[in-house]
């Protein structure tokens, strides 16, 4: 169970985005073969492909979001040292924080609108809510996305750190936590032969 959370919050979006652009090569694949080779073209694949891309745009945006690569200017956090930089991107994250989840309650009147309006698309006559439902789970996915970085800042803050990625410095804190319980073994044990050594030389020096 562990295991398929680590994936699902590691690679959501990467897995998504890549069966969405398999789904899209494969359409607009069908598409060329039936229009240059049967000489038949298909009436709904520019529809699919268009839904499946508007999706696609919408996930890029919580990735990018989740491995922070987004257009940015860092020069100056950059002159600081880890826990300074880890309180500008908490001050920045609390800001994108409040923006998005500002826009949820928008995105979510409008997917109500247009369950409510029965709009179907032209050509497949898939109901619209099934695209416009986009920017709901978007923007939700990037309030938890950012409220995840934001828990990891707060933790390089508090003990002056710099791990990079959700939720892989769970693992990175475990690896460490672990290296130095095996150090302090390897110490104590040095220690304890160190000690034993020290005692057999003193017995052969009183005898």
């Amino acid at each position: 169970m562990k295991r398929i959370f680590f994936f699902i919050d590691e690679y959501l979006e990467e897995f998504i985005m890549v069966v969405l652009l398999i789904a899209m090569s494969i359409i607009m694949g069908i598409q060329i073969f039936c229009r240059y080779i049967l000489g038949a073209s298909l009436s709904w694949s520019e529809e699919i492909t268009r839904y499946l891309f508007i999706w696609s745009a919408f996930f890029s945006v919580s990735l990018c979001t989740k491995k922070c690569i987004s257009i940015k200017i860092d020069q100056f956090i950059r002159a600081f040292q880890p826990r300074g930089k880890a309180l500008f991107k908490v001050l920045n994250l609390t800001i994108e924080f409040v923006f998005f989840v500002y826009l949820i309650p928008f995105a979510y009147r409008y997917l109500i609108s247009t369950i409510e309006s029965g709009q179907v698309s032209p050509a497949c006559g898939i109901p619209m809510y099934f695209v416009q439902s986009a920017p709901l789970v978007c923007f939700t996915l990037c309030a938890i996305r950012i409220l995840e970085r934001w828990f990891l800042e707060w933790h390089n803050v508090i003990y002056r750190e710099e791990l990079k990625t959700w939720p892989s410095h769970l693992k990175q804190i475990e690896e460490r936590e672990k290296h130095k319980i095996e150090m302090n073994s390897l110490l104590s044990q040095e220690n304890f032969n160190k000690e034993i050594l020290e005692n057999a030389e003193s017995e052969e020096g009183r005898k």
